[in-house]
């Protein structure tokens, strides 16, 4: 199983976090490994040497069949469901990181930075470029987007992932963060939505 994530596919996430405004013509892709993934409800504990932690909510989509350089036009037959899920970033790792121009797979990529939820059918939703979510913490929404702002759709990000990375049964794909991202804490208590539906609930420890 392979997990993929997306990098500044929200305008106002975009103008925040880079200078000058990213302005790339291909979505911005890094991977984080299998042992990140955070699901059913497991706490996430908060590795003391990296400092700051914050989350990042995103829509998550699964892929529910094999494919490589899948045509956009045929992208939604690749993935069946979708989740609420947190892209927990080692903020100040990622930095020094930026800073001398190396990879961020260390900020990214360490255990319990993958949160995701319980999946909601792809045919239970009006479109998968109408679907809200928005991430809570101690009962407060500190975070919300839609993905009918994203810059590249979840259907141009799988045809752009798929001409690199041959996509399996089981694949997942974070899609990008809109803006208001924040650390997390010990003793947090963070719940996630997709639409109306609380899909993802678990501490901080």
């Amino acid at each position: 199983m392979k997990i993929f994530a997306v990098a500044y596919n929200y305008e106002e996430y975009n103008k925040k976090a880079t200078s000058p405004l990213f302005l790339g013509d291909e979505p911005v892709i890094f991977t984080k490994a299998d042992s990140s993934l955070l699901k059913g409800g497991r706490p996430m504990f908060l590795p003391d040497q990296l400092g700051r932690v914050d989350y990042e909510a995103e829509l998550v989509v699964r892929i529910c069949r094999l494919g490589k350089s899948i045509p956009e036009r045929f992208a939604h037959r690749y993935y069946d469901a979708v989740t609420c899920g947190v892209d927990f970033t080692a903020r100040d790792l990622q930095q020094r990181l930026r800073s001398q121009g190396l990879p961020w797979d260390a900020c990214k990529g360490f255990d319990g930075a993958a949160a995701i939820g319980e999946w909601v059918p792809v045919d239970a939703l009006r479109s998968i470029q109408d679907v809200n979510f928005h991430l809570e913490i101690n009962g407060r929404t500190v975070q919300q987007g839609c993905s009918g702002d994203m810059r590249w759709s979840v259907d141009a990000i799988i045809a752009s992932v798929s001409k690199l990375f041959t996509l399996r049964t089981g694949d997942i794909i974070f899609t990008g963060t809109p803006s208001a991202t924040a650390p997390v804490q010990v003793d947090d208590h963070i719940t996630g939505y997709v639409d109306d539906r609380k899909v993802m609930e678990f501490n901080v420890k």
